[in-house]
């Protein structure tokens, strides 16, 4: 994927996950997406007493990115990243 797509999943990441807080910096926005991601399947964003296995998050999150307002090219990019992600976690 080029920096153009990832910029445009990025955005659309966002639409999906309205409240996340993403640090931009100076990184490139293949970079925020995946660290955004990742700390979504590892459940960073809540507290570490309740957050879920990575496969639960895995599955709550490709539900709301099917569940969501997003084209259907983009949702099949989000979710080749989600599992993409998915891989190296495990």
């Amino acid at each position: 994927m080029c920096n153009d797509t990832f910029q445009f999943l990025l955005e659309d990441y966002r639409t999906v996950w309205k409240n996340r807080i993403l640090q931009t910096g100076d990184k490139a926005a293949e970079d925020i997406l995946k660290d955004a991601i990742r700390r979504e399947l590892l459940d960073e964003n809540s507290h570490p007493r309740v957050r879920k296995p990575v496969n639960d998050k895995y599955v709550s999150s490709s539900r709301r990115i099917l569940d969501s307002q997003l084209s259907p090219e983009s949702k099949i990019d989000l979710l080749r990243l989600h599992m993409e992600l998915m891989e190296q976690l495990n």
